[in-house]
């Protein structure tokens, strides 16, 4: 089904590309200050649709709150264990085995997640300091 492009949704989408892989609640932080008549509801709303349509991604996070990221492009990610903190990393696509690709099973993959998990700078550096 074809959505219409409503102000709302562009709204959150520029809102998202201003920030690194927000939350939910972070996306509609933003779109308020500027805008107080939009609800949490729309701002969730259209987070979900723009990751449905394939415009954005959506990262789920274990025990916590989904990431969303402007970014829909094959990369990779590095999130903090401790802080919640997810960043791009420069390792590409291109690293991966052809084998885990195209599966000798006949499996295409059309879209993946990798994650790498660990400590940002400033988690290893409270760590440090403790």
């Amino acid at each position: 089904m074809l959505r219409r492009n409503t102000i709302q949704r562009q709204l959150v989408f520029d809102a998202l590309q201003k920030l690194d892989h927000p939350d939910a609640e972070k996306v509609y932080e933003m779109v308020v200050a500027d805008h107080p008549h939009i609800s949490k509801a729309t701002v969730y709303r259209n987070l979900n649709l723009l990751a449905e349509e394939g415009k954005i991604g959506k990262l789920p996070t274990p025990g916590g709150a989904d990431k969303f990221d402007c970014r829909t492009d094959p990369h990779f990610h590095l999130r903090c264990r401790r802080c919640g903190k997810v960043l791009d990393t420069r390792a590409k696509e291109e690293l991966l085995p052809e084998s885990l690709l195209e599966d000798e099973k006949g499996f295409t993959v059309e879209k993946m997640n990798v994650e790498f998990i660990g400590l940002c700078p400033e988690c290893k550096s409270k760590q440090r300091n403790k």
